[in-house]
């Protein structure tokens, strides 16, 4: 839920903060997600509940025109991370254990790091905190890189022959924040596929989201509008 919100707001600041609705499609997107998982809205809206009673998220009342709900992040100044170390994070808790190459090429979209070095110095920033939020796990056997994960995720996120077991790895897709005692009666995950028919749903929802925020930015203009046109 956190690297969602984290996502998002880095790749699509004009839908930022999100509503439920939003947050949790967010969660069960097809693309960019291990694994890809259906999480209802009751289960992220707990989540993100605990998020905010550890600081780590907030609630954004409507205002504006804008007619519901929506949460943002806070790990930002809760954490005191610059947007590359933000970057890092959150695809680390989207897509699970990775190696630095795989790292830059998917926060492309929210963070520029100059190459390899560069992200390798800010996962070892994050890995030397007082706190780490970011652990190297050993190299596993037929694999060259050394591949890191978030701190969030248990310590036998991926198993010793260095794939993810499926178990523990369910919670990152939705940002750490998930309590066990949700996602044990989430439904099950689903396979994640190329299935071009899903993509095009979630790339429909998203616009239909973004397309309901502008007409309730547009609303909430109108409304003043008229309001300093009374007076």
């Amino acid at each position: 839920m956190l690297g969602c919100l984290v996502e998002k707001q880095l790749t699509t600041p004009q839908q930022y903060p999100l509503t439920l609705n939003a947050l949790t499609l967010a969660c069960n997107q097809t693309s960019n997600r291990d694994p890809v998982v259906t999480y209802p809205e009751a289960v992220v809206e707990e989540a993100v509940t605990r998020a905010k009673a550890r600081g780590l998220a907030r609630f954004v009342h409507p205002s504006h025109g804008r007619s519901a709900l929506r949460y943002r992040h806070e790990l930002q100044e809760q954490l005191g991370l610059g947007q590359e170390q933000l970057a890092l994070l959150a695809v680390l808790m989207l897509r699970g254990p990775q190696t630095v190459g795989e790292l830059r090429a998917r926060t492309e979209r929210m963070a520029r790091f100059a190459d390899l070095a560069e992200v390798e110095a800010e996962l070892r920033a994050l890995t030397a905190r007082d706190e780490p939020l970011v652990r190297r796990l050993p190299r596993a056997p037929g694999r060259k890189e050394e591949r890191f994960v978030h701190a969030f995720a248990p310590a036998d996120l991926a198993s010793p022959d260095g794939d993810s077991d499926g178990g523990p790895h369910g919670p990152a897709a939705t940002g750490a924040a998930m309590p066990a005692s949700s996602t044990a009666s989430a439904p099950p995950v689903r396979p994640a596929g190329d299935d071009a028919l899903r993509r095009e749903l979630e790339e429909l929802r998203g616009e239909m989201e973004q397309l309901r925020g502008e007409m309730e930015q547009l609303r909430g203009e109108l409304e003043e509008l008229r309001h300093s046109l009374g007076d």
